[in-house]
């Protein structure tokens, strides 16, 4: 009887467990929205720097979850971008180690984020010797992310950003004019607002 009672606890406490996941997700990926659109740029290295010991601690509290991982490289790969210089290198090899260790987990979470993700890093890195940086990469996870999620804001937005820099303008506003009309994600209304935001601007400069 004592097992049984263990047992049932355990069922009763899963999905209060997911449910606590959930919402600290939640709350991470609303701190980076709004970081990422609403602070000035002086000031968004210093959010992204206390938002990624958050991510690390969301880490640390579900280790055998691919979503705090892709969060953290999320978080880490937007850190570098606002640091800038030599010092963002360790830091967007952290966000590589950090994906690459959510798709060991589960490839296909939060709709192939890791792929986008991961692909993003690979063309905006600088290649050897300063980094890893290797177009054919980007291009072979940003279209795995695509095939998971063809018609997701954020793999269209980085693959059309991705062609832009290929120098392939018409293949590009392919992409970006679906950033435009992909559906709203439910929560992610500032992160969802800023992404159309950047496409239009991408559109502009084709």
């Amino acid at each position: 009887m004592k097992w049984i009672a263990l047992a049932f606890a355990g069922l009763i406490a899963m999905p209060l467990w997911a449910g606590d996941l959930d919402k600290e997700l939640a709350a991470i990926q609303q701190r980076w929205a709004e970081i990422q659109y609403q602070f000035p740029d002086d000031q968004k290295e210093k959010g992204f720097e206390v938002l990624a010991k958050n991510a690390e601690a969301f880490v640390a509290r579900y280790p055998d979850h691919a979503e705090p991982l892709i969060w953290q490289g999320i978080v880490l790969s937007t850190y570098a971008g606002a640091k800038g210089g030599l010092g963002a290198l360790g830091l967007v090899k952290d966000a590589r180690k950090a994906l690459e260790a959510a798709m060991t987990i589960n490839p296909g979470a939060l709709e192939g984020s890791a792929y986008t993700s991961l692909g993003s890093l690979y063309y905006q890195v600088p290649g050897w010797p300063l980094g890893f940086g290797d177009d054919d990469k980007a291009q072979k996870y940003l279209q795995k992310a695509l095939a998971i999620n063809p018609d997701g804001m954020d793999p269209n937005y980085f693959f059309g950003d991705f062609l832009r820099e290929q120098d392939q303008p018409q293949r590009a506003r392919v992409y970006l004019e679906k950033v435009l009309k992909a559906p709203s994600r439910p929560g992610r209304e500032l992160a969802d607002t800023g992404r159309r935001e950047q496409a239009k601007r991408l559109l502009e400069k084709l």
